[in-house]
């Protein structure tokens, strides 16, 4: 299946970030990369079972609004989806979610904000909370 987000991933776990233009997918994308996660896709990500990656015509590349394109990127290969985010408007987030699934692939879903200063660490905290690294009292990842 090919889908309009964004992904990376750290150590080989990936998140998938969606939403409609201008809604910061690339943006949240440069500044993972930044904080040391892998490029996974741009743009436009295939998702096979879990299996995410690029389409072979946007490997290795990203754009940087203002900038323009840029390749060459390290690209995570073989990654694993485990997390979905969808960026909402920030009055959209919700301050306790409940737990929620992304249907097509039976993984975690959360909403975020993608332009907080937060928003990096944020998904980190989720990703753990995703692989069982992190416990919650209430919210998103609450048992």
């Amino acid at each position: 299946m090919t889908l309009h987000g964004s992904s990376a991933a750290r150590n080989g776990a990936a998140v998938l970030l969606l939403g409609p233009a201008g809604s910061g997918k690339s943006d949240l994308l440069l500044r993972l990369i930044g904080a040391g996660w892998d490029l996974v896709a741009d743009d436009r990500v295939l998702l096979d079972g879990r299996a995410i990656a690029a389409p072979d015509a946007l490997r290795g590349m990203l754009e940087v609004r203002g900038l323009g394109i840029f390749e060459g990127l390290k690209v995570a290969d073989g990654a694993r989806l485990e997390l979905v985010a969808d960026l909402l408007p920030r009055d959209g987030v919700a301050r306790l979610p409940a737990p929620a699934a992304w249907d097509p692939a039976g993984v975690p879903r959360i909403g975020l904000h993608a332009f907080d200063a937060s928003a990096v660490d944020k998904l980190g905290w989720a990703l753990d909370a995703a692989l069982g690294l992190r416990a919650q009292r209430a919210g998103a990842f609450a048992a």
